[in-house]
């Protein structure tokens, strides 16, 4: 037989396979992927919420810091940011282990987290008495940078870091 006869057609390449729909395998990944990220945010969102409080009193403390600047009374000042101290730790720790705390067993309290003493044994210390002292009394023996930058990190760091 001549090959010229032979009733031959053109060659039909198959379709390319198309992306739809998926394998079994893409479905589990994607699902996967949903759960992974459903979990992040829901952690994100816990820890965020976690740390509102310490947010917040980061902010109520600049304000009083600069109504400070304004008014220049170092016992209003020293009874609002012991004020705000005390209400933030007790969002954070156990009512029972912080409410009943005063005098040098708070100023521990508050030192146990940092990396050294800003209360019990720096400028903190003025906490416990500031509040109570006539506006007129207050020298210069009040460090009042100094005890705000000790809140501000006692505010700063997580309670039970070290823990």
């Amino acid at each position: 037989m001549d090959p010229q006869e032979i009733p031959l057609r053109a060659l039909h390449l198959p379709e390319a396979v198309g992306w739809w729909p998926l394998a079994p395998g893409w479905w589990v990944l994607i699902v996967l992927l949903v759960a992974a990220a459903g979990f992040l945010l829901r952690a994100w969102s816990r820890r965020r919420a976690h740390a509102a409080a310490r947010r917040k009193a980061l902010k109520q403390l600049e304000k009083s810091r600069s109504a400070y600047a304004y008014h220049g009374n170092p016992v209003t000042l020293g009874a609002e940011v012991s004020e705000l101290l005390r209400r933030t730790m007790l969002a954070y720790a156990p009512r029972a282990e912080v409410a009943g705390l005063t005098g040098d067993a708070w100023l521990a309290w508050l030192d146990r987290d940092l990396d050294e003493p800003r209360f019990h044994k720096g400028a903190g210390r003025s906490l416990l008495e500031l509040p109570y002292r006539k506006p007129e009394t207050v020298a210069e023996d009040v460090d009042i940078d100094g005890m705000l930058a000790a809140v501000r990190e006692r505010l700063r760091t997580p309670v039970g870091r070290g823990a």
